[in-house]
Order: structure tokens, then C-alpha cells, then sequence
């Protein structure tokens, strides 16, 4: 019976319904877009930009996302069946989605993601991956930032009512109508820093976000 459920999950129709279930589940929620201004003047002047949030929060995120499909996106995702079912519906908003994580094909997907923020500029990367642990960034946004020039810029998702999965990252999914806050911070320019330390670069910014994490 999993098998089967399984299978239906994964078929293209499913995928498809699940679009547009996601779509018209977002827009019961009210969003707050916050301090957006402080990076879009940079994509627009040709700054290459990579937007970072936690895994528990990029849910919330999705509705809005679909605006930037005009900069042609590009996001990380694993070679996972789960991970399949996130990169069928970041393509349908318009990104685009190199296959790969720490575990698997994680080298080819990060020469990919590398090569295609040189080409467009623009893209975004969960920090601590899809497996965790919860709250730990991982080095690859480090190597991204450092061989494309990009902006680093943070964004959290705060939400009055919410569901708090019982997963490793206490995965973050906002209740009907809820008020949700997305609130961008501003542009963190690593490649201008003296220190070219990629462990003193990688807690600086878990440092930084760890404030943002629903625990």
C-alpha cells in the first residue's frame, strides 16, 4: 500500500495538483514583505545575489518566489524523491533547479548552481541542506558567494499560526489566512572581507541566522 502511494505521489499529474494546491494554499496567507528594497536595487544593477534562509521556512516563501522568475532563478535541490517533488514545483514558479546535495551528485550540482549565477545573478540555497542538522549552515554557500561575487542576503518567515512538523527541522507550515512575515536582512558582502577563512566565514553567518530559527 506505500508502494502504491508512493508511486501515485510521484507521478507528474500528482506533481501537478500539488502546484496548484501549494499556489491556492499560499494566497490565503497574508504576507509582509520586509527590507526587499536592500537587495533588488543591487540584482538590478548587475550584483549577483544569493538569497539564504533555513530549510523549516522556505514554505512560506514560495508564493512570493514566483515574482523573481523574470532574474531566471537558480536553486539547489537533492537527487531525494522528495527532493523531486520540490525541484517539479520551483520549475512550474519559474527556477531553475540543479540536482545535488552533500550525500549525493552534490559536486556536479554545485559547479551547476556556480555557473548559473555567473550566467543570471540570481539564486537562493538553504543553509543547512535537506537533511540537517537543524540550524547548521553548510560550507557550499561559502564557495558559491566566493566564485560568483555574489551578495549574500538572509530572509527569515515569521508567522502568527502555524504548523510545527515533527521533523528534524521542525519544518514550518503557516495555518489559513495567517499573517506571514517575510523580513529580508541586509546584504552581507563576504568577498570584501580580509578574512578568506571558509570555517570563520560559515559560523559567521550561522551566526547570523540563528536568531531567525523557530526551535
Amino acid at each position: 500500500m506505500i508502494k502504491q502511494l508512493k508511486f501515485i505521489i510521484y507521478t507528474r499529474p500528482f506533481i501537478c495538483f500539488i502546484y496548484y494546491f501549494i499556489r491556492l494554499y499560499s494566497w490565503t496567507l497574508r504576507l509582509k514583505i520586509e527590507n526587499e528594497k536592500s537587495w533588488r536595487g543591487m540584482l538590478d544593477g548587475n550584483q549577483p545575489v544569493i538569497l539564504v534562509t533555513w530549510h523549516q521556512q522556505f514554505f512560506s516563501a514560495i508564493r512570493h518566489f514566483k515574482t523573481y522568475a523574470r532574474y531566471h532563478p537558480g536553486l539547489m535541490i537533492s537527487r531525494s524523491q522528495d527532493g523531486e517533488l520540490i525541484s517539479a514545483v520551483a520549475r512550474r514558479s519559474g527556477w531553475h533547479t540543479p540536482r545535488g546535495s552533500s550525500s549525493r551528485g552534490g559536486k556536479e550540482a554545485m559547479a551547476e548552481m556556480i555557473a548559473h549565477l555567473n550566467t543570471y545573478g540570481f539564486g537562493a540555497h538553504i543553509l543547512d541542506g535537506p537533511t540537517g542538522p537543524i540550524g547548521k549552515v553548510k560550507p557550499g554557500i561559502i564557495k558559491m558567494a566566493l566564485q560568483t561575487n555574489a551578495v549574500i542576503v538572509p530572509f527569515y518567515a515569521n508567522a502568527d499560526r502555524a504548523w510545527f512538523f515533527n521533523s528534524w527541522d521542525r519544518f514550518m507550515v503557516p495555518k489559513p489566512f495567517a499573517k506571514v512575515r517575510l523580513r529580508f536582512l541586509d546584504p552581507i558582502q563576504i568577498c570584501e572581507q580580509e578574512n578568506d577563512n571558509f570555517e570563520a566565514l560559515r559560523q559567521q553567518l550561522e551566526k547570523t541566522m540563528r536568531p531567525g530559527l523557530h526551535r
